[in-house]
């Protein structure tokens, strides 16, 4: 299995063309010994107003030449997940994945803002950042090619390069997507957010942001060959105490109600609201001032062959399944292109068994297959997806008109040890992983599912405490 650190190690790199007509802000990501096409930046930014039509971005159920993607409105309305898939996202080698969970009133549209921007946002921020490296518009983001023998150990990339220019982008991207939802002009994202778990895959490193309750895992053999389940995120949830520290430094207040005490949430200084579920969001301004960020916690994985595949997937699954029962019902899946539809299939199940008085939640799922291969066409044929069984999403706009907002949100508070961090980095040994799948289980208990955030918004009662 391949071990997860929080920082990268020797990578090495020397980028080729084809000779095609470059602009000065080129976004050139090669590995030795192979021709990459060239893509200026400006083509990326261009994509922006296009996204929908791009052919290797997939955003709604189906799937591409390594991944498949499912997503299942719950019973409360629209649905407020999203999730993408973006195949060469800056070369043929590299994979962008994302699932995104919104909540509150208008979660639904911030939840496709995320989709859709982020990813933009961190492209703009790579190549800032390796321009300004290396003193010129051209980028080259380095491979994990070992340097041939005779040549300086100088001339490659290293951890103390390669992985704080992918911190730096992530954390830049958070920040400025974060920023964009506040200015913007038709959406209201006062009480309302949107969790996030995003990867890049490229080559045989993964880079990951998180904040929110959506998770990513991976399936990989261990020294049987047997399939473990390896969480690669944590669940940010209020009550994880460094989460808790900053938000009580902050003035913000955590606490369960009466009739829900195994969900912790988030409430003004001054006021019983909005009582968010989790800690770190996209949006939920009304609480930005009171420790809710969107700060991701950033970490680094580096693959090997025994990796087999990666699951995000929404707190709707996690809220019924394990991370054991996911990474099985993966593997099991009769082709790779139905495994994303699967695990939500298993998860409604779950929600009938474990909580037949609640409302199932929305479920997304995008599971990357880390050889890059799919099925035939013959073999997938009979899993595609026709519109009569799927429950597309309603037409997205900005301001919401042409779909009505979805005030309930479904939850069950996972309870688990607490990751150890550094600087908002993940670190787990190469000889923990093993352990780490078979002794933590980040999985939903059972018991009462709630709302992410309440449905009352803020008083903003005149009788404040006094600071």
């Amino acid at each position: 299995m391949g071990c997860c650190v929080s920082t990268s190690s020797k990578s090495t790199c020397s980028s080729k063309s084809n000779g095609d007509m470059v602009s000065p802000s080129c976004l050139e990501i090669g590995f030795c010994g192979q021709k990459r096409a060239r893509r200026t930046f400006s083509d990326h930014v261009v994509s922006l107003h296009q996204l929908p039509s791009l052919p290797n971005r997939v955003f709604t159920n189906g799937k591409s030449r390594s991944s498949c993607v499912f997503t299942q409105q719950g019973r409360k309305g629209i649905n407020q997940d999203a999730m993408i898939v973006w195949e060469d996202f800056m070369s043929e080698d590299v994979i962008f994945c994302g699932v995104f969970d919104g909540h509150g009133p208008h979660g639904h549209l911030v939840a496709r803002k995320v989709r859709d921007v982020l990813p933009i946002k961190l492209l703009s921020f790579l190549h800032s950042s390796e321009s300004k490296r290396n003193g010129s518009g051209k980028a080259c983001f380095k491979g994990n090619i070992k340097p041939e023998s005779g040549e300086s150990e100088k001339d490659f990339s290293t951890e103390d390069e390669l992985n704080p220019m992918w911190r730096e982008a992530f954390m830049k991207a958070y920040k400025a997507m974060d920023k964009e939802l506040r200015s913007h002009p038709n959406l209201d994202c006062f009480c309302s957010g949107s969790t996030a778990v995003t990867i890049v895959k490229q080559g045989s490193n993964l880079f990951m942001g998180n904040i929110g309750d959506s998770r990513a895992i991976m399936g990989s053999k261990d020294s049987n060959d047997s399939m473990v389940a390896i969480q690669l995120t944590v669940d940010l949830k209020p009550d994880l105490p460094r989460e808790e520290e900053r938000i009580k430094s902050c003035k913000g207040r955590v606490f369960a109600l009466q009739d829900e005490p195994e969900v912790p949430r988030v409430w003004l200084p001054f006021d019983n609201a909005p009582g968010l579920a989790m800690a770190r969001a996209f949006g939920d301004f009304c609480l930005k001032e009171y420790g809710v960020i969107s700060i991701p916690e950033f970490s680094h994985c580096l693959l090997t062959d025994r990796d087999q595949f990666i699951v995000l997937a929404s707190d709707g699954v996690w809220d019924v399944l394990s991370n054991e029962e996911v990474v099985e019902i993966v593997s099991s899946a009769p082709t790779r292109s139905s495994a994303a539809r699967n695990v939500v299939d298993s998860a409604a199940r779950e929600w009938k068994l474990k909580y037949p008085t609640s409302k199932m939640d929305d479920c997304a799922v995008v599971c990357l297959f880390l050889d890059g291969k799919m099925d035939s066409e013959s073999d997938c044929d009979e899993q595609c997806f026709s519109s009569a069984n799927i429950q597309s999403n309603p037409v997205e706009s900005d301001d919401g008109q042409k779909s009505e907002p979805s005030l309930l949100r479904n939850f069950t508070l996972r309870s688990s040890e607490e990751n150890e961090t550094i600087g908002g980095e993940v670190s787990v040994d190469v000889e923990d992983r093993t352990s780490l799948a078979e002794d933590q289980n980040w999985s939903g208990l059972e018991g009462v599912t709630r709302v992410n955030s309440l449905v009352q918004l803020p008083r903003f009662s005149q009788e404040k405490p006094n600071s």
